[in-house]
């Protein structure tokens, strides 16, 4: 049983650019209900089918399993939910931490997000200089819900 911790911020400068290559990512949502989702994601050549759990604080339960590549095509393409994510992650090493920034594209064009990912709860990070506003307890920025309520489709000032 895996548990995942992790943090998100928004993007406030480019000067984390020169710092990695990215790889596109495809992922779509199968099933979303209570917080617990079914995500299948295309990264690369290699097809995953991810379960979470709901979260609790900045944490929680997520299974991640290698699928065969044209079973994540297929999932994609046939059974999960339009819109699909598609975005270009970059893994930046800073400190003891690895970072993923995802600089969205499709619905979501415009929005860059880097999270990282702990081992407790209560870890202490040091912000890379290119990280802004925290936003790990908005769900308008998890993955799941900008599947259902795509970036360009925010206002100031809304909320879901």
């Amino acid at each position: 049983m895996s548990i995942e911790i992790e943090r998100k911020f928004l993007v406030k400068n480019q000067a984390w650019r020169s710092l990695a290559v990215g790889t596109p990512y495809r992922q779509g949502y199968i099933a979303n209900s209570q917080g617990r989702t079914v995500r299948v994601r295309q990264v690369g050549n290699q097809g995953y089918l991810t379960i979470k759990g709901p979260s609790q604080g900045n944490s929680r339960f997520e299974f991640e399993y290698p699928i065969p590549l044209e079973d994540a095509q297929f999932m994609l393409n046939n059974l999960c939910n339009p819109p699909l994510i598609e975005k270009q992650r970059y893994k930046i090493q800073a400190g003891e931490l690895i970072w993923e920034v995802d600089e969205f594209f499709g619905e979501n064009q415009g929005l860059i997000v880097a999270e990282v990912e702990l081992t407790e709860e209560n870890q202490i990070v040091e912000l890379p200089e290119w990280i802004g506003q925290e936003v790990s307890d908005d769900p308008r920025y998890f993955n799941v819900n900008l599947s259902t309520y795509p970036y360009s489709q925010w206002t100031e000032g809304n909320s879901m």
